[in-house]
């Protein structure tokens, strides 16, 4: 019974974590650019030929 109890305090403790590291994902996405990280991608523009066959 004591591995049972071990095996369900880490599970417990692992979700715990994931919940902690999702909340400070969401913090740094929206906090992120009052520090200078930025996300936005880079713009450029592409142009590409485009051929259509027709019949």
């Amino acid at each position: 019974m004591r591995a049972d109890r071990d095996m369900f305090r880490l599970i417990k403790w692992l979700i715990y974590l994931g919940i902690l590291g999702f909340i400070a994902l969401v913090i740094y996405a929206y906090i992120g650019p009052f520090f200078g990280a930025d996300f936005s991608p880079p713009e450029r523009e592409i142009r590409q030929d485009l051929i259509l066959e027709t019949q």
